[in-house]
């Protein structure tokens, strides 16, 4: 997550806070893991690309809560705060991440940052099975799609686990060609498609399909065999 504020509002507020505790810059930033310049900028109203770690550091140098960095002009309803606050903190940790999702991705949608793409069937991540039939096409909205990529495709199977798991969406982009040692979407014998680390053995002209998950054995095929769909971008 970052955060883009250009403005004073919040100007006085961290300087101020910093100066109540008696905390010289260089303190401050050592405590965030930035230079005196940097915290120097924050408190002159230009925060760039803050990331929330830094919000969170930033937040206990200063104790004072990660909102008044967040919200400086408390333009948020302080009932709503109070509200979302408290139920946050009724949750489970898992529960918990599913909020913070969910307010990232809302974010990101107010920001225009939803990335639509076509989103293909299934991909099978497993040495032994591949996906047949009519490839379906639908497309979705996306955040947090990777430079670069062109299409999404849900994986099934765990060999490319813990990297890959079942079920996940993931994101590629179309090209024929792949370099040794790239994950990539591949079609065998042009009757199915799956996920799977590639590898080049020019000597037999084979193509080995590595499959992440150590219990799979490396799967060999011919060159000829195999049609590079896509380059998967993590």
């Amino acid at each position: 997550m970052l955060l883009c504020i250009h403005g004073g509002a919040n100007v006085m507020n961290l300087k101020e806070r910093r100066l109540e505790l008696g905390l010289t810059l260089d303190e401050v930033g050592k405590l965030t893991g930035v230079g005196k310049s940097t915290v120097r900028k924050w408190e002159t109203g230009y925060i760039e690309n803050m990331g929330r770690d830094k919000i969170i550091k930033l937040s206990k140098a200063l104790q004072i809560s990660p909102l008044s960095i967040l919200d400086p002009d408390n333009e948020l309803l302080s009932d709503v705060k109070i509200k979302i606050s408290e139920t946050v903190n009724k949750l489970n940790a898992d529960r918990q991440q599913n909020v913070y999702n969910y307010a990232d991705n809302q974010l990101k949608e107010q920001n225009g940052k939803v990335v639509n793409l076509p989103l293909v069937g299934k991909s099978a991540a497993n040495p032994t099975e591949l996906t047949y039939g009519d490839v379906e096409i639908e497309h979705d909205d996306f955040t947090d799609v990777p430079h670069g990529a062109d299409t999404a495709i849900r994986i099934q199977g765990d060999s490319m686990e813990p990297l890959i798991h079942d079920g996940q969406i993931i994101f590629y982009q179309q090209q024929e060609e792949v370099e040794n040692g790239e994950i990539a979407i591949v079609e065998i014998d042009g009757d199915g498609v799956t996920c799977k680390q590639i590898y080049y053995d020019y000597t037999s002209d084979e193509v080995i399909l590595r499959s992440i998950n150590k219990k799979y054995e490396p799967r060999h095929v011919k060159d000829d065999q195999v049609r590079i769909i896509g380059r998967v971008i993590l």
